[in-house]
């Protein structure tokens, strides 16, 4: 009897766990999970992204072209004697300055002296001869054909004077116009023949920039334009000019026009031959709204930039104009206003709240 009393107590106490368990699950614990559900505190908004951010400025934006240029001296030429004589006097020091009209060499001018005398006496010798011609003549007593004569022969030797004149002043060699002197090539004592070079003489103050650029910008320049010239030679430093003259004419094999700007040069840093970079202004735009280039976010679109607006990042499209600088003109989409992020745009969406970092804690 008791042996079978067991195996009904066993059942009959796991039929009673089984209860117990179903009871906790299905009704006492969905209770208790609604209770701490309705207790647990709402979800935390999301932290704002630290971004660098700049205000929109006003400022003049110019459109320029890129050419490449050479120096060329204002005025240049190569003093070479007219006549043919011996080297007498050397006036000028090699790489100086001259004015207009200063001696730079002298020749020998004896002869040329001797031949001016020569002259005078036969213009002399001439002119009395005309005299008493012309005496006869009033007198009835020479014929008009001889006093003709007479005043032709005393034309002739002035000529004749006049011409050794000119030569004897060709002994004498002087600047054409103000410049600097270039290495001699000759020594005293030398004997030269008409067209031997002596010397060059370089105007360089103003200094001209010869260039070119592509047939399509020809619309784009013009006379009085400015220019911006950098050089190999002065690296930290920026020269400019003026265009004053464009060719007439088109470049047919490279398809370009030729320009001439004149540089100012009162130091004389500029040298004919020097390699420019030349930049021509030929558009300058007064209050252009500019924004730092890291600023843009390429998309899908077009451009764009993020505008912190409220504490949120507003994703803007925007329409560009000129580069210069890292900075970039904007035509369309901003105002002057506008505070705009320039470091951390990755990690931004439209509406991202944003935290303003000026030290710059975040960056692309």
């Amino acid at each position: 009897m008791a042996g079978r009393a067991f195996p009904l107590f066993l059942l009959l106490l796991a039929l009673a766990s089984g209860a117990g368990w179903y009871y906790w699950h299905q009704v006492l614990r969905p209770a208790d999970a609604v209770a701490n559900t309705d207790a647990a505190p709402a979800k935390a908004a999301p932290r704002p992204v630290a971004v660098e951010a700049a205000a929109v400025t006003v400022d003049t934006m110019e459109r320029r072209l890129t050419a490449i240029g050479t120096l060329e001296s204002n005025e240049s030429v190569t003093l070479r004697p007219e006549i043919a004589g011996r080297l007498a006097v050397i006036h000028f020091r090699e790489g100086e300055r001259v004015a207009k009209g200063d001696p730079v060499v002298e020749l020998d001018a004896s002869a040329y002296r001797a031949q001016v005398a020569e002259a005078e006496a036969r213009l002399g010798l001439s002119r009395r001869s005309a005299e008493r011609t012309h005496e006869l003549f009033t007198r009835r007593m020479g014929s008009a054909s001889e006093r003709d004569e007479s005043i032709a022969a005393q034309e002739v030797a002035q000529a004749a004077l006049n011409f050794a004149r000119v030569q004897l002043a060709k002994t004498r060699i002087a600047a054409p116009f103000e410049g600097v002197l270039g290495l001699r090539r000759i020594s005293v004592g030398a004997y030269l023949n008409p067209g031997d070079p002596l010397v060059t003489l370089d105007d360089i103050d103003p200094i001209k920039v010869d260039f070119r650029v592509p047939e399509p910008a020809l619309p784009l320049v013009r006379t009085g334009q400015r220019i911006e010239m950098r050089l190999d030679a002065f690296p930290e430093q920026h020269f400019e000019g003026e265009i004053y003259a464009i060719a007439p004419r088109i470049d047919v094999d490279g398809r370009t026009v030729s320009l001439r700007a004149l540089v100012p040069n009162p130091q004389g840093l500029l040298k004919p031959g020097l390699f420019a970079r030349v930049e021509v202004v030929v558009e300058r735009r007064e209050g252009a709204l500019v924004i730092p280039e890291q600023a843009i976010v390429p998309q899908a679109e077009g451009q764009a930039v993020f505008r912190v607006v409220d504490g949120k990042a507003a994703l803007t499209m925007v329409t560009l104009g000129q580069r210069r600088a890292a900075r970039v003109e904007v035509l369309e989409g901003l105002s002057p206003a506008d505070m705009i992020v320039t470091a951390g745009q990755l990690k931004l969406r439209d509406g991202t709240p944003v935290k303003v970092d000026g030290a710059g804690a975040a960056s692309n």
